[in-house]
């Protein structure tokens, strides 16, 4: 009896040391840690391949508009792009910030402007802006997407804010009562269109944005900042919706005198407008 009580207990022993080891021997909280890292990666990884997806698909856009890119050969390869209005204007007539031109387009694509011109470092400004001072900067070499604020929102505002963020002589900006929901404007050249997703845009970018072949007045003019007190593009001058009134300069102005910004961001002492195509840098 003796021996088959011993054996018996040695038995009951060895399944509770048994029980024990198996219940060691499963690493719950290593498992649940190690699950939630990876969830914790993969939720990163898609985070950040859905928030690089839009510059991805810009990059694919813009892959296929290179061919509109200017050349010797081809100096102005939008006059491809179906839909392009072009005119002539003379450059280097400059207004006074206190004064008004009766363009001849909406929104205006050349003509008299502003002395000061709207920053176009890749500026996506929130609201409306004097369209005298960007039309300065289509001198200086920038296209600039206006859309209308009631017809564009949402996934595509971002869309036409990705061809724009970070991108060198590039400006866009809401333009109240446009005819069309967006449009596309350079020194001398205009698009209009009803979609975000047309591959036009990247189109009218990609041949006339900085275009070195004498498309517009000023090559090589700056699209820099010119500070407070002058074009702040973080307090920028408002968009007017109101009709020019009768003293508003015509497109056949000759330009204000001392109305040109000089290289430091003042207004320059010359006696009149420079004569069409010298630089405003």
């Amino acid at each position: 009896m003796a021996n088959g009580t011993t054996r018996k207990k040695g038995s009951a022993v060895k399944a509770a040391r048994g029980s024990v080891v198996s219940k060691k021997g499963t690493p719950w909280g290593t498992i649940i840690a190690v699950v939630a890292i990876v969830a914790l990666a993969g939720a990163v990884i898609t985070y950040y391949m859905v928030a690089s997806a839009p510059k991805r698909e810009q990059s694919d856009r813009e892959a296929a508009a290179a061919s509109f890119a200017p050349t010797a050969s081809d100096p102005d390869p939008s006059k491809r792009i179906p839909g392009v209005v072009t005119a002539t204007y003379t450059g280097s007539v400059h207004v006074l910030p206190t004064e008004r031109v009766a363009y001849d387009k909406t929104p205006p694509f050349g003509g008299p402007h502003d002395g000061y011109w709207a920053t176009c470092t890749g500026t996506v400004y929130p609201n409306a802006v004097r369209t005298e001072n960007m039309v300065h900067g289509l001198e200086h070499g920038a296209v600039w997407i206006a859309y209308n604020p009631d017809q564009v929102t949402g996934d595509a505002l971002n869309l036409l804010k990705v061809r724009v963020e970070g991108k060198p002589y590039t400006m866009m900006s809401p333009y109240p009562g446009l005819d069309k929901p967006i449009s596309l404007q350079s020194w001398g050249h205009q698009l209009k269109l009803d979609k975000a997703d047309d591959p036009r845009i990247d189109e009218f970018i990609a041949a006339l944005r900085s275009n070195p072949n004498g498309v517009y007045p000023e090559v090589g003019a700056s699209c820099d900042a010119l500070g407070p007190g002058q074009f702040d593009p973080d307090n920028p001058p408002p968009f007017d919706p109101s009709k020019p009134g009768p003293d508003a300069k015509p497109m056949d102005y000759k330009g204000t005198p001392n109305a040109q910004a000089d290289q430091n961001g003042g207004m320059s002492q010359q006696p009149s407008a420079p004569a069409s195509g010298t630089p405003t840098k």
